[in-house]
């Protein structure tokens, strides 16, 4: 067994070692395109990432021509689909995100657009396999994962108007902050909601951590993880706008927003494995749980928590239960057509008095 899967790893370095050879003897005008792609996602060094150097090499064929960028792309794409490897597959895909983080516009632009559609499974790896031994097919499983994670990355920076990997600097925060104050709460609570779905993805992480000690997947869980910090901060931005704009929001409002903020708190502990207690923003976990606990007493008073909590699955914290205790008896609730609001019974006998004298 040992034998044939050395066989196997040896056939593999021999292919690509022959498909670079073929390539760069190759009169084609895309040669060094194909070249580049090769070196990058050769099926040698297996456990390791693409080299700085070769992941430079392809970023700066795209701040030529707009159909160098798009043979770029091709010629990745073919190369991912194209492998049963997955160690290639694995640096196909950490090529790919290089490009989201560091590429040109132009090579951006290509990607986000190939095949001509861009949908939300444009990678089509869902079905990648590998079970020729378990450390392929654990592997393989790490395939899927990123290959989600990265689309799933697409379509928050769509939502979002830029990409993940944007810089925070003091400027361009104070410009994500401003831009967020113009949103209108429907468009809030949907970026909040695509982040949220982006951090449940991360969550999906194949439970076979210990790979990390391959240097290939710790280096997709750094990059991974930097796309998460982040969202972190851009969550951050969303939390404390709404928590301001709470007083003004509807019922539907409230508890959507209570949804995405549960959706990200149920992945703590597993971003906490995932991450080794990096990027833990201690800040941003006390500001969503603070969140979280306004809203509730907010629609205690409107008198609609029932309605919460039958909204709310099974709650392994018992967090609503001990605030229902906390809370009591709710109160008898009168709604008025007028303006639509609820109030408590205790409101409206003052109400019922100041009218009477």
């Amino acid at each position: 067994m040992g034998h044939r899967k050395k066989l196997k790893t040896v056939i593999g370095i021999l292919k690509g070692l022959t498909s670079i050879i073929k390539a760069t003897l190759s009169t084609k005008s895309n040669t060094k395109t194909h070249t580049a792609v090769l070196r990058a996602t050769t099926a040698r060094n297996s456990s390791s990432p693409p080299s700085d150097d070769r992941i430079a090499a392809v970023l700066s064929l795209g701040r030529g021509s707009r159909l160098t960028a798009c043979s770029v792309i091709e010629a990745l794409m073919d190369r991912l689909h194209g492998t049963k490897n997955p160690s290639v597959a694995l640096k196909c895909l950490f090529t790919i995100h290089s490009i989201l983080k560091k590429g040109s516009f132009i090579l951006k632009d290509q990607l986000s657009f190939y095949p001509s559609f861009g949908g939300r499974n444009f990678l089509n790896m869902s079905k990648f396999r590998q079970d020729s031994d378990p450390g392929r097919w654990e592997l393989a499983s790490w395939v899927r994962w990123y290959a989600t994670a990265i689309e799933q990355n697409f379509i928050v920076s769509r939502f979002l108007g830029h990409y993940l990997n944007s810089s925070f600097s003091s400027k361009n925060s104070k410009d994500r902050e401003d831009k967020a104050s113009a949103l209108l709460d429907e468009d809030l609570l949907g970026e909040l909601d695509a982040l949220a779905g982006f951090v449940e993805v991360i969550c999906e992480a194949p439970d076979s951590l210990h790979l990390q000690r391959n240097n290939l997947v710790y280096a997709v869980i750094r990059y991974v993880g930097e796309d998460y910090r982040v969202v972190q901060r851009e969550i951050l931005i969303r939390v404390v706008e709404l928590r301001d704009r709470m007083e003004n929001l509807t019922f539907n409002e409230l508890t959507r927003l209570l949804s995405s903020l549960k959706r990200f708190e149920d992945c703590r502990e597993r971003l906490r494995l995932l991450f080794v207690n990096r990027a833990r923003n201690d800040a941003l976990w006390e500001l969503i749980c603070g969140t979280k606990l306004k809203i509730i007493e907010m629609v205690r008073e409107m008198g609609e928590l029932k309605s919460l909590v039958k909204m709310e699955r099974t709650d392994d914290s018992g967090e609503l239960s001990r605030l229902r205790e906390r809370f009591g008896v709710l109160r008898q609730v009168v709604r008025f057509n007028s303006g639509g609001r609820c109030w408590g019974t205790d409101r409206v006998q003052a109400l019922t008095m100041s009218s009477m004298l």
